[in-house]
């Protein structure tokens, strides 16, 4: 039983990465497979595997998670909190559940496959919508918010998730998938730029940045990061000045229709606005008052401070939360809660930062949970799970220190 249960446990979590953008068709399927997961764990993992257990990733995490249950159950409230506290767990116990497993390409390999099924299904479903319709628009038009399979946060992460693993999987040397890995990064980019994911946009700039750190340091390198900044940094002024004349007569009219309807930089200016009056007016101290009551919190400020009356409308009928996972610990749960993750992020980096991909997949729940609360959605804590379980890898392989031969030929030039 064992030795079937050790071959079926890989594919388990091939499986549930496969159905993951599926979610709002199959959605009990990755928590049945999660709950799978966890019965066959005991009898699948060996002894000495355990000792993974003591990467400080894992641990730093856990005593992250240690204290927001504990604050959540001293303060009466674990019942409100229990929802948001189970999307972080899940994305710890999945790397820990990682732990039999010896390597991390087969996920890998569903992350890829995942991400060309969700484009397909979203083509197709486009190509549906504009038939019936009669008429063709891309970048924010409701026919693409229509056909995305899953919302554009996600799907661009997914998407830039499939571009990392592939470029990390191109040989320097010819190889006969170094052709299908480019036309994957290909495909994926192009889809980000038609669907106008911003977000994803900027996070491929930041892992391009990212990349410049390793290998042998070049002049050149210098030149792509710099572009790389001021890309970051020029996206950023657009999104916030986009209605300025002087903006709208000094940069092209195509690069000024791409982010002139997005909601991705007035959304967030909203919702962080309201956050910094909540903060200003109420003491959340050191220990916050629960997932619930902001949210509570910024749909009152919602109401009292939106002048617009369909835009208040909007923010009222959708609720949105803090769009900062940041923003949301400090109100929820306190600046305790604020350090011990910004802790678990250090203490991680310090760890797998000469991993390239670890680096890279550390960099992106940095950034994404900027501007998203991932633990707010199942897909965000299981997608935060994958970045967890390469953490877990890099830093139980050789002391945080994964020898790649890419690198390797790179530092003997």
């Amino acid at each position: 039983m064992r030795i079937l249960l050790s071959a079926l446990y890989p594919y388990m979590f091939v499986l549930l990465y496969l159905l993951l953008p599926f979610d709002d068709y199959v959605r009990a399927l990755p928590n049945i497979l999660f709950v799978a997961l966890v019965a066959f764990f005991p009898f699948v993992v060996e002894k000495q595997q355990l000792r993974k257990l003591k990467s400080p990733p894992l641990v730093l995490m856990g005593i992250f998670i240690g204290f927001l249950l504990l604050n959540s159950l001293i303060s009466g409230r674990i019942d409100t909190d229990l929802d948001v506290i189970s999307k972080v767990l899940a994305a710890w116990v999945l790397a820990i559940l990682y732990i039999p497993i010896a390597d991390s390409e087969k996920i890998k390999g569903a992350i890829i496959l995942s991400a060309l099924a969700a484009i397909t299904f979203s083509i197709y479903n486009f190509v549906i919508i504009a038939h019936q319709t009669g008429s063709f628009a891309l970048g924010d038009s409701p026919q693409v918010v229509e056909s995305l399979m899953i919302d554009r946060i996600y799907l661009g992460l997914l998407c830039v998730f499939s571009i990392l693993i592939s470029f990390q999987r191109i040989k320097k040397t010819y190889h006969p998938l170094n052709s299908y890995y480019l036309a994957n990064i290909a495909i994926n980019l192009v889809f980000i730029i038609l669907i106008a994911s911003k977000i994803a946009i900027i996070a491929l700039l930041g892992l391009l940045l990212v990349r410049q750190f390793y290998g042998r340091k070049k002049i050149w390198k210098y030149a792509i990061a710099l572009f790389c900044l001021v890309g970051i940094l020029g996206f950023y002024f657009l999104l916030k000045n986009k209605d300025y004349p002087e903006v709208k007569q000094r940069i092209p009219t195509m690069i000024h229709s791409y982010v002139s309807t997005s909601m991705t930089y007035d959304l967030r200016a909203t919702t962080w606005s309201c956050v910094n009056k909540i903060a200003a007016t109420t003491n959340s101290g050191a220990f916050g008052f629960g997932f619930e009551k902001t949210e509570e919190a910024l749909v009152e400020c919602y109401a009292n401070n939106i002048p617009d009356a369909e835009k208040q409308e909007l923010f009222l009928n959708k609720r949105y939360n803090a769009h900062s996972q940041y923003l949301d610990f400090y109100l929820s749960e306190g600046w305790i809660s604020l350090i011990l993750w910004g802790i678990f992020i250090v203490g991680s980096f310090i760890v797998i930062r000469k991993d390239r991909y670890a680096t890279s997949m550390l960099f992106l729940l940095v950034f994404y949970c900027a501007v998203e609360n991932m633990f707010h959605r199942q897909m965000g804590a299981y997608y935060a799970g994958a970045i967890m379980i390469a953490l877990m890898l890099a830093a139980t392989a050789g002391k945080g220190v994964v020898h790649q031969t890419e690198e390797v030929l790179e530092n003997k030039q």
